[in-house]
């Protein structure tokens, strides 16, 4: 089968339906233009995250020159951008710090395993369905840990380590307030008066790039005392190192699994938040399913040249389609553009005062932060500000792993809640709840025969509503001769719903009652003919309409029932 013949839900790089489009002159000069101005923005932002990650800077530029070109070479996008970012921050640094950077290359390795499984499994359309409160409360929560993690470089603090947990790092810089460096401060406001401003001037040159050139020339021109990337780390290498795969045990592979898996999640989730926002932009449609195995593919490659994980950069992205950026080409110059950077000026990097980056670092903290939509959330639902307010706290306090596996496992169970609040069951003949006129299927226009019981399910019938269902039935004292169950309102069941029409039909059997099934939709059809509850009620007790059920009823009883 060839790629052409393949619908958007397979593999199906975009790089390649541009090419059988026909790829013209004047679609390159565009992506040419797109591609260098993002690969200038892209160059401080990738040696940021990784020294905030806890590695090496050059590890940021490996990660954004092989991640990058390879995630816009596969993309399901047209103008995808791809690198490290700012979410991966926290979990980049615990897994280093506990595990080492051969522990963080396993766990890598092993979440693009789990991304291409993913796209292949076309989970592309149910990775977005992560509740936004989640998501809301884990970036917000990121935000604070990058802020708090730049303290010591922002204010040139004497620090000889800082610790790797929230509440332990400001304690630390409590002790060590006393030893800030002022030059420092000077240098970190500066930067950021720098990236807020320099917009005014002039939109040529990216203000990232201007912050580092205007203050590591001020640093180095004036000897003003701080200190620089290369007073921390040594020189900046300007080549690719050789491949390599992680030296790690079996054990350590069993440890790593868990931040794998968030790491897959965060690179899906952000991957296609990116995608979602560029089609806005552009007013294209991405193919996420070919975007998830694309995001795998760059997730294993990086780490053998070094990398740390990486996904579609919504800033650079965005960035992107401004420029001009029309194709995956663009995506693929500005990662060529990064590592022509890194071999002409990667000794230059040394002289970057870390009080820079520590300025750019918190600038994109504020920007990631999505503040004004954290406040905004706790004027919704008390269910939703929960579940932000946990993943937020549980993501600062203990563990961003932690914070979106009992995120999305608590909103699961609140969003079970509603839909059983939702789901009713009624005793019809008795309460007559509906108003006569309003309902052809009305129960009140009926005849209803004498020891027939007539009850509505109204909601999906699910494990959250089963209980409820049998509490409703269990209320008649006088055992009915008949029961007639409509299901008109009920859109799907589960294997538990399943399990309470079982145990309604057993009493019923018992009290010698006959169970009947009326307006069963397609798929509770489907599910209760799968499992044999069909067969065991019996075809003719599953009826279409409530008439044929009355008539069902009428012929299983006497006569003299019948009124």
């Amino acid at each position: 089968m060839t790629f052409a013949s393949m619908s958007d839900h397979r593999f199906q790089p975009k790089l390649l339906t541009v090419l059988r489009e026909g790829y013209t002159k004047h679609l390159f000069v565009k992506d040419l233009g797109a591609g260098v101005i993002v690969g200038v923005v892209a160059l401080p932002l990738a040696l940021a995250f990784a020294i905030a990650s806890g590695v090496k800077p050059e590890q940021g530029l490996f990660t954004a020159i092989v991640g990058g070109f390879i995630i816009s070479a596969l993309s399901g996008s047209r103008v995808q951008i791809g690198g490290p970012t700012g979410a991966f921050v926290v979990i980049v640094y615990g897994v280093v710090q506990k595990y080492g950077y051969d522990g963080l290359a396993a766990a890598t390795l092993i979440a693009g395993l789990l991304l291409i499984v993913m796209g292949v499994a076309r989970m592309g359309a149910v990775i977005k369905f992560i509740p936004y409160p989640v998501t809301v409360g884990f970036t917000t929560g990121i935000a604070l840990i990058i802020f708090s993690s730049q303290l010591r470089d922002f204010m040139g603090l004497r620090m000889s380590d800082v610790p790797a947990h929230f509440v332990d790092k400001w304690g630390a810089y409590a002790g060590a307030l006393s030893s800030f460096s002022a030059a420092a401060v000077a240098v970190s406001i500066g930067t950021i008066i720098i990236l807020l401003f320099w917009g005014r001037v002039t939109r040529f040159v990216p203000s990232p790039i201007a912050a580092i050139l205007l203050t590591t020339a001020a640093v180095h021109i004036f000897h003003v005392p701080v200190e620089t990337i290369g007073g921390r780390f040594g020189a900046v290498p300007n080549h690719l190192p050789l491949p390599r795969l992680p030296d790690v045990d079996l054990q350590t592979l069993r440890s790593v699994l868990s931040p794998a898996i968030s790491i897959a999640l965060l690179a899906g989730i952000e991957s296609l938040l990116s995608c979602v926002i560029a089609d806005g932009m552009t007013g294209r449609r991405h193919r996420s399913n070919t975007e998830l195995v694309a995001q795998g593919v760059a997730n294993i490659a990086t780490p053998i040249f070094a990398g740390i994980p990486c996904t579609g950069a919504i800033a650079r992205t965005a960035t992107n389609v401004k420029s001009g950026g029309q194709t995956p080409v663009s995506g693929m110059v500005h990662a060529l553009v990064l590592l022509l950077i890194m071999v002409v000026f990667g000794k230059w990097a040394a002289l970057v005062p870390m009080a820079t980056l520590a300025g750019i670092l918190v600038i994109t903290a504020y920007r990631m932060s999505e503040w004004r939509l954290f406040v905004r959330i706790f004027r919704s639902t008390k269910s939703d500000t929960a579940v932000m307010v946990t993943t937020f706290l549980l993501t600062v306090l203990v563990d961003l792993t932690v914070a979106i596996q009992v995120g999305v496992v608590v909103a699961s169970f609140l969003f079970m809640k509603r839909m059983a609040d939702v789901t009713q069951t009624s005793y019809l003949f008795e309460e007559h709840d509906e108003v006569e006129g309003e309902d052809e299927e009305s129960v009140r226009d009926r005849k209803v025969p004498n020891g027939v019981a007539v009850f509505e399910i109204d909601g999906p019938f699910f494990f959250g509503a089963a209980d409820k269902f049998k509490s409703t039935i269990n209320r008649v004292h006088k055992k009915p001769k008949v029961i007639v169950l409509r299901m008109r309102r009920v859109p799907a069941v589960d294997a538990t719903g399943v399990r309470a029409l079982e145990d309604v039909y057993d009493k019923a059997r018992r009290d010698g009652t006959l169970l009947i099934l009326a307006g069963v939709n397609p798929q509770p059809r489907e599910v209760l003919e799968q499992s044999g509850f069909v067969a065991r009620i019996g075809a003719e007790n599953v009826t279409v309409t409530l008439d044929q059920a009355l008539e069902r009823a009428r012929a299983a009883l006497t006569p003299a029932a019948v009124r």
